[in-house]
């Protein structure tokens, strides 16, 4: 995927950040916190998540399936394979 590439350094940022949630929520879940900070905390991790799936989704957007590389029959496999990760992601 050459977005991924080409964006390396801020989707890294993006997952590390993401860690840094998910081992607060951790640390908070082991020492008994209040449950309306844990539910912010997974909150705030869920919206960390999505706006890292809408920036890699965005990107194999614009650099896949719009640009007017691929044949017809390619372009509407990774239709169907972006489509099936959004139907995954949603559940």
């Amino acid at each position: 995927m050459p977005h991924t590439k080409k964006d390396k350094k801020k989707l890294l940022t993006r997952i590390r950040r993401i860690k840094g949630q998910t081992e607060a929520l951790e640390k908070a879940l082991d020492a008994g916190a209040d449950c309306s900070g844990i539910l912010q905390q997974i909150a705030a991790i869920r919206g960390a998540v999505s706006g890292l799936m809408t920036e890699v989704l965005e990107g194999h957007i614009r650099d896949h399936l719009v640009s007017g590389e691929l044949s017809e029959a390619q372009r509407n496999k990774d239709v169907e394979q972006v489509v099936t990760v959004i139907r995954s992601y949603l559940r």
